[in-house]
């Protein structure tokens, strides 16, 4: 029952989510014996909004009481006509109804329209309501076509668009019933039918003629112009498009309005628009869609026309008796009534042709479909906002939000993107947005990259609007502040612009203020404050480099180095309030962090392309970041000594200052005559090194000695000079220490705490100075190697744990730098020399590995192991130095008691099930810890250094520890099955070995069944492998076959071994077959 008075709009709930979508066949729910999108009499008038629409069979809503009411509602109670008519769809009246009414009696009706319900389906089923379709190959122009046709004319881009509407407009003139044949055809061969058009069938009901082309289509191909691939085809898509849109601006002033063209090819649309068969309904839609557009830029040209007139009417009206034109005045009078009824026209067309096609396929099952419908009026909306931006079309939009589509989401957003940046519409959407501004806020976690994106751009688009304070509430901001650190980097980007939008923003200038001394801050002082206190309360400060990179590229503020060290240098004034050092720290965190971005140009791990697209620089963007780290350079080679000076005893703070002088452009050292700042800093890192004691102090003063030591560099022998005086003091504050320490120990005395610290203190110091210079020159590693025994545990003294930890690290780098020396430089005995280091070096750290004091100690040595297996492999002679004898001396190659070793190190320090309750951040630093162990063995299999074999018991855990170790096993598998097909089958089959007898030792005196849970883990790891050797059969048919054989051969050793004499082999059957049937293949 209809509402008497105004019309209320329900714009709550959107459609219902395509559980089960609508096929085109599937017959329409009716609402108490009335269908939502069906009309009451089966006219197609389309002389207003109180016009039916037509009858939609294809994508229809389950019954909602909320979608009955709104759609009953949109559309005024409609007015059943006289008699069918033939082709006519509206009436213009403008000579009253006489006319519309004769032509209604000049023309037979058609035949009824056929209504569908639950026992109709369309052809197909057996019904045989019509013969089953010829087979027709797809649109190609064979020697039979038309050449001259528009679809070939436009598919092979033979002619302008400008030339074919012209040509088609003068045969129009002369025989409008041939022209409009000839555009028939061009609309069926678009959607891929090859049936033929005859000026006969042009009389027929556009009903016919459609169920004869259908009759005609091949379904079965699937392929039509619009979706099939190539720039030929998408092309054509452009020109089918751009053909309507042209053909209706060429029209504009006459043709449309000739109650003929407009009535046929609307008629024969809609028509299609409804058809079961997809490539027309696909084709018809978007051709409606664009007639729809057309007809939109028609009635804004009109309307300007309209209002030129009025003016110009006016203008004439206000002359003086003797000066007006009264035949002028009844000129304007007249075109301004045909531009008005010429409006009127337009809006009914567009009016009848939302309800006959809009409405039914917004929601369409083919997401291409819907995501046309969404595009095309959004575009309508902006363009003719008189017409279009209301309630009545705007929800529309916002029920298709909740599309499962991403790219008709999409769609839906960039539609409304420009209807809320523009600032004369924000009113027409208050209600659009009280409704809908949840739905968009949540649409900024989308799975799709790129509709969160847009989710965000819109949500700044509504923010930016203001159409009432509380718009967005806290919480809708704090969901997209927290994208910044969002691992993709659009939607970081996004929501950075988001950030500065909404908190980093000066609206109004506040007083300059001053520090202590009267310096006057720097405008983005208030902004950087703000920036610290949100990356503190984010709670997130691991991750300041993501904060960084989300907005280094929309806020100057992040490169404003002289505000940031100003706030660190000059005391607070006396209306400011001081940096606590907490703010200090961060505020320290994120200026490095904006340094390394803005003089590498490269995002954080994780936000940039892969390795294998290595993050490449356009011209313009490499000539920023050259600038950026010029200025960069400038600013702080002055104010880089003054802040080690005061942050020298905070090592959290140092070791983000100490990794500035990295990022230098050093050329500028002399360039702009600052030698006295360069030794300035080269005195602080040597102050930093002999103060510190934190090894990630240490570390990054030992990297950014080797980045000021350029060999290119002009200040690269003062640099040099300054590296060796701390490499030098090091190695004697170490020889001090050590000396003192065996001499106390020789002596029978006990050393004290200050004596343990100097010789820890000293030696990772040269560990880590070791890692980044070459310290062989100073003829330490004797003294060092004199420790390694002790690492064991039946040589155990008293040198402290952590101390041979050292030791040990400091002797692999001095191996990798000897081997550098070698390999750079060779001198006569110096491969002999390395080998034999290399030799004894190894036998130290397989001992310490097996009898180590300490884990720490068996991890260092394990570690050491792996890499040294890597980095001496075979390949560092066949690949390196063929043929060299001096390097083929120096390959280390596992042999089977150092591969047991290694395999029994990842069974206990690995594959252990952990209980860190309540300690996160240890469990994530342990499993992390573990994966780097696991890795260096895997890539002893990866790099073939030891065999494939090796390999099984780390696959058996392939499935129990998945989630830990997944990724990395997995890379293994297929590594291996790359350099050998067949030894990884086998090792596949010894990895389900050793996990069925790991079974039967957990379960030792029972039998086993197949429903126990490792017996189901057992399954599934041999579903995992079988998935690894792909679908071709052939190719893998050798491994596959050995595999089966390896496991029947495994089972039936089993039975034959442990069965007694004389008893029954059915009593065992089931145990010891259960091995071989899990094989996978």
């Amino acid at each position: 029952m209809h509402r008497r008075g105004g019309k209320r709009i329900r714009m709550d709930d959107p459609p219902p989510e395509y559980v089960n979508p609508m096929t085109p066949a599937t017959p329409m729910t009716d609402y108490g014996g009335q269908s939502v999108h069906e009309p009451e009499t089966p006219n197609v008038n389309y002389s207003g909004f109180n016009a039916g629409t037509v009858a939609n069979s294809t994508a229809n809503e389950p019954p909602r009481e909320e979608a009955e009411e709104s759609h009953h509602e949109e559309e005024d109670p409609r007015s059943p006509s006289p008699t069918p008519t033939k082709r006519v769809t509206r009436s213009r009246g403008r000579r009253g109804d006489g006319g519309f009414v004769g032509r209604l009696a000049e023309s037979p009706p058609p035949p009824p329209l056929r209504r569908r319900g639950r026992g109709g389906r369309g052809r197909g089923r057996g019904r045989g309501t019509a013969p089953p379709p010829a087979y027709s190959p797809p649109p190609v122009l064979l020697p039979g076509d038309d050449e001259n046709s528009l679809y070939n004319i436009l598919r092979f881009n033979k002619t302008a668009i400008n030339q074919v509407v012209d040509m088609w407009i003068e045969e129009y003139k002369t025989n409008r019933e041939a022209a409009l044949v000839q555009l028939m055809q061009f609309f069926i061969n678009a959607s891929g039918c090859r049936g033929k058009v005859t000026p006969d069938m042009a009389q027929m009901d556009h009903t016919l003629i459609i169920k004869k082309m259908t009759q005609e289509f091949d379904e079965e191909s699937g392929e039509y112009p619009l979706i099939m691939t190539g720039q030929t085809w998408k092309k054509f898509r452009s020109n089918f498009c751009e053909f309507i849109q042209t053909l209706v601006k060429m029209c504009q002033y006459s043709i449309i309005y000739d109650q003929y063209l407009m009535d046929n090819i609307i008629s024969l649309l809609t028509g299609l628009s409804d058809s079961q068969v997809r490539a027309f309904r696909h084709t018809a839609t978007l051709a409606v869609m664009k007639l729809m557009t057309a007809l939109v830029d028609v009635a804004l040209l009109t309307s300007v026309n309209c209002d030129n007139c009025l003016r110009q009417y006016e203008a004439e009206r206000l002359k003086a008796r003797d000066k007006r034109a009264n035949e002028r005045l009844e000129v304007l009078v007249a075109k301004r009534q045909e531009l008005e009824e010429n409006m009127e026209e337009i809006k009914n067309m567009l009016s009848y042709m939302f309800k006959s096609v809009f409405v039914h396929r917004y929601r369409d099952t083919l997401p291409d479909i819907r995501a046309i419908t969404m595009a095309e009026i959004g575009i309508w909306m902006e363009k003719f906002p008189a017409h279009f931006l209301d309630d009545l079309y705007l929800k529309y939009i916002g029920w298709t939000l909740h599309d499962k589509v991403g790219e008709v989401r999409l769609r839906c957003l960039q539609a409304l993107q420009p209807l809320y940046e523009c600032e004369e519409l924000k009113g027409k959407l208050e209600l659009f947005t009280s409704k809908f501004k949840d739905r968009i806020v949540s649409m900024t976690l989308d799975k799709e990259t790129e509709v969160a994106v847009h989710a965000v751009k819109l949500v700044i688009a509504i923010l930016k609007c203001r159409m009432h304070p509380d718009v967005l509430t806290d919480k809708d901001c704090e969901n997209v502040y927290e994208l910044v650190y969002s691992s993709c980097r659009g939607v970081a980007a996004a929501a950075g612009e988001f950030l500065n939008v909404r908190l980093f923003r000066n609206d109004e200038p506040a007083p300059p203020a001053r520090s202590r001394r009267g310096k006057l801050r720097l405008p983005n002082t208030p902004l950087i404050r703000d920036l610290v206190q949100f990356f503190i309360e984010s709670e997130l400060h691991e991750h300041g480099a993501y904060l960084v990179d989300s907005l280094i590229e929309s806020n100057p503020m992040m490169k404003d180095w002289e505000c940031m060290t100003d706030l660190l240098l000059e005391e607070a004034g006396p209306n400011e309030e001081a940096l606590d050092n907490r703010q200090e720290s961060s505020l320290i965190e994120l200026m490095v962090c904006c340094v390394r971005q803005a003089s590498t140009g490269e995002p954080p791990v994780g936000r940039g392309p892969s390795r294998k697209h290595h993050h490449m620089l356009s011209k313009d963007q490499a000539k920023m970041v050259s600038d950026d780290r010029a200025r960069m350079t400038a600013h702080f080679m002055v104010t880089l000594p003054a802040l080690l000076d005061k942050f020298g005893a905070d090592p959290e703070k140092l070791a983000n200052l100490v990794a500035i002088p990295q990022y230098f452009e050093l050329e500028l050292y002399t360039t702009q005559r600052q030698e006295g700042n360069l030794a300035l800093l080269l005195g602080k890192l040597r102050d930093v090194v002999a103060a510190q004691a934190e090894p990630d102090v240490l570390e990054t003063a030992a990297r950014t000695l080797d980045a000021l030591c350029r060999p290119q560099a002009a200040v690269y022998s003062r640099c040099n000079v300054a590296r060796a005086t701390v490499t030098d003091w090091c190695v004697d504050r170490y020889k001090e220490a050590i000396d003192d320490y065996r001499s106390l120990l020789e002596g029978g005395e006990t050393p004290d705490a200050d004596e343990l610290f100097n010789v820890i203190n000293s030696l990772r110091k040269v560990s880590i100075m070791y890692m980044c210079h070459n310290l062989n020159d100073t003829n330490i590693w004797d003294s060092l190697f004199e420790d390694l025994p002790k690492c064991v545990k039946e040589n155990e003294s008293q040198m402290p744990p952590q101390a041979l930890v050292y030791v040990v690290r400091a002797c692999y780098y001095s191996l990798l730098w000897a081997l550098h020396g070698v390999e750079s430089r060779p001198e006569p005995g110096a491969a002999a020399a390395l080998r034999e280091r290399l030799q004894g070096y190894a036998a130290h750290c397989k001992d310490i590995v097996a009898r180590g004091i300490t884990a720490e100690l068996k991890e260092e040595a394990y570690t050491s192991l792996c890499d040294l297996l890597i980095l001496f492999a075979e390949h560092l002679v066949t690949l390196h130095h063929p043929g060299d004898p001096d390097m083929r001396q120096l390959v280390f190659e596992p042999d089977a008691e150092l591969c047991d070793m290694l395999n029994a190190f990842i069974q206990e320090f690995v594959f252990v099930q952990h209980n860190y309750d309540g300690q996160d951040e240890r469990r994530i630093e342990e499993l992390h810890k573990r994966r780097n162990f696991l890795a260096a063995y895997c890539k002893l299999i990866v790099y073939n250094v030891a065999p494939i074999r090796r390999a099984a018991d780390v696959f058996k855990h392939y499935i129990k520890c998945y989630n830990d170790y997944g990724d990395i096993i997995k890379a293994t598998l297929s590594k291996a099955r790359e350099i050998n097909k067949l030894n990884c089958a086998l090792t596949m089959e010894l990895a389900m070995q050793a996990l069925f007898n790991d079974m039967l030792q957990k379960h030792a005196g029972t039998t086993p069944h197949r429903q126990m849970p490792e017996m189901l883990e057992l399954k599934e790891l041999a579903k995992r492998f079988s998935v690894m050797f792909g679908l071709d059969a052939v190719k893998n048919r050798e491994a596959l076959t050995a595999l089966h054989r390896a496991g029947i051969a495994f089972a039936a050793r089993r039975h034959y071994a442990r069965r007694p004499r004389g008893q029954n082999e059915d009593e065992e059957a089931d145990d010891n077959v259960e091995s071989d049937q899990e094989q996978p293949g």
